[in-house]
């Protein structure tokens, strides 16, 4: 008995009654938040930083965004305009951080939004930011796994010396396949979920490394000067102004595992026709920590430090990665001009031959496939925690939780469903560009919306968790409400000049369709029924009502997120 204890002072601790303690608190502080604890709390500080990381893929991220630094300003443009974003983007994490760690639920931005909020505005702002959020969530899975399918088919052409080129059919159908399978991961019970991230980590960060590696070591020859990797210039954008062009080189660390497609115009330069996959997680901010905080253990402090060391460590081995494939990129053009989806894959085919190309290339895509194994879990969170709220239709269906795993299985498959009818548009380039472009922005501003509230009207109503901003919230979510202004401003300029009715970004008017449906949804049915977030424990007086500021359940107008 004596070796699973462990002594403080003179008396013996038994570690699984402090574990119990532990999660008797978060359980407790989760109902003063206003919900019963219905997960099993399995993920500890360790696993929940590995499953922020994991959602990540640092190197499937720089493989499938390259394209953008390339055009957008050379060398330069992967060196600094990975560099300089990350810099804004440290203050939205931080500032998430801040308040996951005071109000840790699966709701998490909606239900920030909520309590920050003015009381009469309060189900509005939640109702803006939850489908803002569910929308991004949901495409997200989808972008995620069609590049993995992109992916996959690089390698087959690679692999079969150009004699094997799928069209848009089969790459639906292994998207497909991969969305079922993420289907039968992502439902599997929290405990299992927790140890998988151990493995998806060490996958992530040893093929991060190894790539850095080998595009250092086996370049040779080929290999820039320091001079050239970090000082040399090209605009390949077609825009005449040299300083708009390298902005654009900033919307590679805002996608995450991007496939682009280049298509040569007559003077050999590629054009850009965006099939952008997926927010850039060291920018899509990473508030995955968040959503499986009622499956944390001490998660007021555990998912702040997830957040902030997820984000940190993915931006850091970015840079590094984008820094090697600087040096070891001989010629830009080659890369714009390569018949390969990804300009990524035609470096790692120049600097390793066709045999060392397949063999990172698998790693790459292993990454991309757990880190939407990952992405599928935390949209199911999302999907799930807004269904607890009945803002969801058929909510009853997609809030209940599984007898034996304990997770929400409905909301799984949900998810994975409308992952594939999304998928439908890798049929039409454009329109899956333009579906992706839309889902970044609705995340942007599901995460801008509670910060934007924090630093006015929910200046006064925060109460700290264990992580806080002290007096620096103003200044750092100001920064991080004026950069996402204008990153969203950024995301929704075409790829080039001049773009045809094939190459233009419908981005706006996607988002524009979105917020036009949620506008009307809301004056027509929701503002006479929707409430907020919805208690689902009893007060002191043993009735369970919906969300309101009474000072009983330790939420009060002036003071959210008690400890």
């Amino acid at each position: 008995m004596s070796s699973y204890k462990k002594r403080m002072g003179n008396a013996v601790v038994d570690p699984a009654y402090e574990n119990n303690s532990v999660r008797h608190a978060d359980d407790e502080l989760l109902a003063k938040l206003g919900y019963k604890s219905e997960f099993r709390r399995e993920f500890s500080l360790l696993e929940t930083i590995a499953f922020a990381f994991s959602i990540m893929g640092v190197v499937a991220s720089v493989s499938s965004t390259m394209s953008f630094p390339l055009v957008s300003g050379g060398h330069v443009g992967m060196v600094f305009g990975w560099l300089i974003p990350c810099f804004f983007v440290m203050t939205i994490a931080a500032s998430l951080a801040e308040l996951t760690s005071s109000m840790p639920t699966s709701a998490g931005l909606y239900y920030f939004s909520a309590k920050l909020a003015p009381p009469r505005w309060a189900p509005l702002a939640s109702w803006i930011t939850g489908w803002a959020n569910v929308t991004g969530q949901v495409s997200l899975v989808c972008s995620i796994d069609f590049t993995c399918a992109q992916m996959i088919v690089t390698a087959l052409y690679v692999g079969s010396d150009g004699a094997i080129n799928l069209g848009a059919g089969p790459t639906f159908g292994i998207l497909l396949a991969i969305l079922f399978t993420h289907g039968i991961v992502c439902s599997a019970a929290t405990s299992v979920l927790a140890r998988l991230n151990i493995a998806y980590v060490l996958i992530n960060l040893g093929t991060t490394i190894a790539a850095i590696i080998v595009l250092l070591v086996c370049s040779g020859e080929q290999r820039v000067s320091t001079e050239t990797a970090f000082t040399m210039y090209e605009n390949n954008t077609g825009w005449s102004n040299s300083g708009w062009a390298f902005l654009l080189a900033f919307t590679a660390p805002m996608w995450t595992l991007t496939g682009c497609e280049y298509h040569h115009s007559h003077c050999g330069i590629a054009r850009i026709r965006s099939l952008r996959s997926c927010t850039h997680l060291a920018v899509y901010v990473d508030d995955s920590a968040a959503h499986i905080s009622e499956e944390t253990s001490n998660a007021a402090r555990a998912a702040p430090i997830a957040i902030l060391v997820g984000v940190g460590a993915t931006a850091s081995l970015g840079w590094l990665l984008s820094i090697a494939a600087s040096f070891a990129t001989a010629s830009v053009p080659r890369l714009l001009e390569s018949a390969l989806p990804l300009p990524m894959g035609q470096l790692f085919l120049d600097v390793l031959g066709k045999r060392g190309m397949l063999a990172i290339w698998s790693l790459i895509i292993v990454v991309q496939y757990v880190t939407g194994a990952a992405q599928g879990v935390d949209a199911s969170r999302v999907v799930f925690a807004f269904a607890r709220d009945n803002a969801l239709p058929g909510s009853r269906w997609w809030k209940r939780m599984h007898p034996y795993t304990r997770t929400p299985v409905n909301a799984v498959w949900l998810v994975v469903g409308l992952a594939g009818i999304c998928g439908i548009l890798g049929f039409s380039e454009t329109a899956l560009s333009s579906l992706a472009g839309a889902s970044v922005i609705g995340l942007y501003v599901s995460y801008v919306t509670p910060i934007f509230l924090r630093i006015t009207s929910g200046r006064e109503k925060l109460q700290p968790g264990p992580f806080t901003l002290g007096k620096w919230f103003m200044p750092i979510g100001v920064v991080a409400v004026c950069w996402v202004t204008f990153i969203v401003v950024l995301l929704v300029f075409p790829p080039e000049v001049s773009p045809s009715a094939n190459t233009m970004n419908y981005t706006v008017v996607i988002i524009m369709a979105v917020f036009i449906f949620a506008s009307l949804s809301w004056i027509i049915s929701a503002r006479k029924w929707f409430k907020g977030p919805v208690k689902t424990v009893e007060d002191e007086s043993g009735s369970t009502s919906e969300y309101d500021d009474k000072k009983d359940v330790g939420v009060e107008e002036k003071s959210v997120g008690s400890h």
